[in-house]
Parts: C-alpha cells; structure tokens; sequence
C-alpha cells in the first residue's frame, strides 16, 4: 500500500514537473550556452576596450571591465569569471566553471572578432584601412577640426551650457560625449574625464545608419535599386517566396524574416532562440545566420526590429563591391568616410571578414557629427553628391508597414511624435545603451550623445535634446 501511494505521488511531481517545462524543449533555458556566452560578450569588450578605444583612451583591462562591462546588466559579466589578456598575439580569453573559454582577437583595423568555439584563428586576411585624408589640425571642419566651433549669431550659449551641464550632471547617465551643431558649426561641446574628440565609442546599432549610406552609395553607382529583389542567391530557387524581398524592404525592416529579437537584459537573454543577438555573443558567421531563415510572415506586411535585413544588406554590399574587384574592408572609409572627414571609424568584422555593423562599430563623437551633417545637407558634402538624390527624404520617410510612424530606412523617425518636444521631422541613428546622432532639419541641427546607459536613455536624450534647441534663434 505504501509503495502504492509513493509511486502515485511520484507521478503526480513528474505531471507537474513536465507541465512547467516548455513545451518546444529546445526552449529550456541552458545556463552553460548562456555563461559561455556571455564569457564571450565580455572577451570582444575586453579586446576592444584595450586595443579599439585604446587608439584613443589608454586603460587597462580592470578598467574596461569596471567602467564598460561589470555594472551593466546587459553584459551580465559573472564574479567567477576570469580573463587573460595576450598582448603579443592581442586576444583576451574569458573563463569560468564549467564552461569552455572564449576569446577575442583584435585584427587592427577590422577591430575584435570573437573566434568560433574551439578555434585559434580567423578566416579572412585583415586589411590595413588608409585614411586618405591630412592632419584634422590643418583642415577647416568638417573636412577637419580648423574653426569646428564658432558663437553662431542668435544662439543663447548661456541656454547651450546649462543644458550640457545638464546633461553631464546625470551620473546614472553615464554620458561620455556631447557635440551639439547648429548651422553647420559647434556650439557646444562636452567630455567625461579621459574621453575626447576622437575616442572612438562602441556606436551599437547607429551602425546601421551606416549601412543605410553605403547602400545609398551603391544606389547612387546604379548598382542597385530600391525595388530591386534582393540579390541573394539562396533565395532565388524556384517557389522560395523569399525572392519577393526587395531592397527597400530590408531598408525598411519589413523582409518578414523569421529572427527573433527577445531583448538583451540579462542572462535569460542568451540562448540559440534569441537570434538578432546572438551576432554579438556567439562567434558565428554573421552574414550565414541572417539570410538562411524562413519568412514567417509575409514580406512587408509588419515591420520588426530584427538584424536580419540589415545584415542581409551587408552581405549584398560585400558581394556588390568584391564583384567589381574592390576591396571590401577598405570600401566604407574610401567611399563614404574619407569624403566627410571620418578618421577615426572602426568597423568590427566577424572571424570570416563581415562587418558586423548593426552594433559593432567604433567612431568618435565628432565623426558622428559628420556623418550627421551629411544628412543635414541632403547627401551633398563639400560641394559633392555622396549619397543619391532624394536619398535623405526616404530614410527619413516612415515604413509602409510601421503603424507607429518610428522608422525610416534604417534610421529612427520622430513622425509619430515619441520623442517629446522634438519637432516632427527629427531623425537619428540609434544605438542600444544611448547612443545617439539625431538630425533636425527644421532646426539646421545635429545633437550627438555617447556613452553606456541603462537609465532610460532615450527619454533622458528627448529632455537633453530639447533644452539644447530651446537655445537656437
């Protein structure tokens, strides 16, 4: 009797047991992928900070750990966990309990890749990237830093400085730059302790407003077209209703992709199921892990945030540019950053060679400026056509398939009105933690803002932004 109500019993626990899992088990959440994973994030922040940031901003590993990566959730760093930093061979290799090591490798201009599981090497050949451009000292802005800052008449600097003192004063911000331009020029400028003009900042997703440019460069070549399918080979087969995406449908983060974004917030983040970021932890072949999913709505019916359309551009960008014998590494500084005065852009590539530029791109705060005033002037910088005619007006233009009015052509639109007292028309390259390059054309401004936050950044930047344009006439 007794071994019959133990064994009910026991059913009764194993019922409720099974109840609680998941129903697809290959959902159960797997605390080693998730360690190692995150072993890996903080191995290429390591890298970078050292070896990226370090062009402009030497410090040691302890301080990159403790300013860029221990107190953030996000990066969920473990107290168990430790590094090993190789300066000769520059690789950082993260341990801890019972999980397999992780490394990054900094290969010079194409920054840190994170090595695939198991492997000691990269499978490209890195390219030294020239910047064809003199000294910034000897050339006026914003071609260089020659009378960059200038009292623009009507601007209310007392206004100007109280709100970037406003601004720095918001410790939880942890704000490392501010460039605020009216006109064309500075008008107000501001630095954390150690961070500069040039410093190079993890960027994040306002990457992606890069690749909105270069894409517009090649548009501009006659290389492509906005309502041309995508030319990716693995979707042309017969049937394959992915060969109904066109260009502007990637733009516009309305491909329909099956490529979930399930946040990044702590560990319950890192699994195989959360795939728009596991480019960022997982050592894989960027490009491979975008374009080999299955639609799983129709394409342009929804738009989601997911970095399966840009990626899928960045490999349509590789292949347009090596297909005319070009070098692909050299192309965004050649075509794109060498024609606005960028010198100090660092485009992070996977351990096959792709940029991985829907978060991991270094530029400093200046040269975001830059890129925002290209923008600003419609696509025209120092007198020359770099990005296609009516280019701006679509990546500034809502997606047909965004109800909320928030997104353009990979670019962040204020046209549903979500940032508070900022006019209609603002639109900006958005990156995660807080970093910001919003374009106001109403206004004839550009606001810049980096560095790593958890602190509601973007209502913080809304509040930052509008204090600074109060000051314009």
């Amino acid at each position: 009797m007794k071994k019959t109500i133990s064994l009910v019993i026991a059913c009764f626990f194993l019922i409720l047991q099974n109840q609680a899992q998941p129903q697809n088990a290959s959902k159960v959440f797997d605390l080693n992928y998730s360690r190692e994973s995150r072993a890996a994030i903080g191995a290429h922040h390591l890298c970078s900070g050292l070896w990226v940031v370090g062009r402009g901003y030497k410090r040691s590993a302890e301080e990159v750990l403790a300013q860029d990566i221990a107190p953030f959730k996000t990066f969920s760093w473990e107290p168990d966990f430790k590094y090993d930093v190789d300066s000769t061979h520059h690789t950082v290799t993260v341990r801890g309990t019972g999980i397999s090591p992780r490394t990054a490798r900094y290969n010079g201009d194409q920054g840190c890749s994170i090595l695939p599981r198991g492997e000691s090497e990269i499978h490209f050949t890195p390219a030294q990237v020239p910047r064809n451009l003199p000294d910034a000292s000897r050339q006026p802005w914003p071609m260089g830093d020659v009378n960059a800052t200038a009292a623009v008449a009507g601007v209310r600097i007392e206004t100007v400085n109280a709100a970037l003192d406003w601004g720095m004063a918001h410790k939880e911000q942890n704000t490392r730059a501010i460039v605020f331009l009216y006109k064309g020029k500075i008008v107000g400028e501001r630095y954390a302790s150690g961070w500069t003009k040039d410093t190079p900042q993890i960027s994040w997703s306002e990457g992606k407003s890069i690749t909105s440019a270069l894409v517009g460069i090649l548009v501009g070549r006659g290389e492509l077209k906005l309502d041309d399918r995508a030319p990716v080979k693995e979707w042309q087969k017969p049937g394959d209703p992915r060969s109904e995406i066109r260009i502007r449908h990637l733009l516009n983060m309305s491909s329909g992709l099956d490529f979930p974004y399930l946040g990044l917030n702590g560990p319950e983040s890192y699994t195989l199921e959360n795939k728009h970021p596991r480019i960022y932890f997982d050592g894989l072949n960027v490009f491979e892990h975008a374009i080999n999913n299955p639609l799983d709505i129709p394409v342009n019916t929804k738009w989601r945030y997911h970095n399966s359309d840009p990626l899928t551009l960045g490999k349509i960008i590789r292949d347009k540019v090596e297909a005319r014998g070009e070098n692909y590494l050299t192309f965004p500084q050649r075509e794109l950053f060498d024609r606005i005065g960028v010198r100090n852009a660092v485009l992070e590539t996977d351990a096959w060679g792709n940029f991985i530029m829907t978060g991991f791109d270094y530029m400093s705060a200046r040269d975001w400026a830059r890129f925002g005033l290209l923008h600003l002037a419609e696509g025209v910088g120092q007198g020359q056509r770099i990005l296609p005619e009516g280019w701006t007006k679509f990546v500034s233009t809502p997606a047909p398939a965004d109800t909320t009015l928030g997104y353009g052509g990979l670019f962040w639109l204020n046209r549903g009105h979500a940032w508070p007292g900022i006019p209609e028309d603002a639109y900006r390259a958005d990156g995660a933690m807080g970093q910001y390059t919003m374009i106001v054309p109403s206004r004839d401004a550009v606001i810049v803002r980096m560095g790593p936050s958890e602190a509601n950044p973007g209502r913080y930047f809304a509040e930052l932004s509008k204090r600074l344009l109060e000051s314009l006439p």
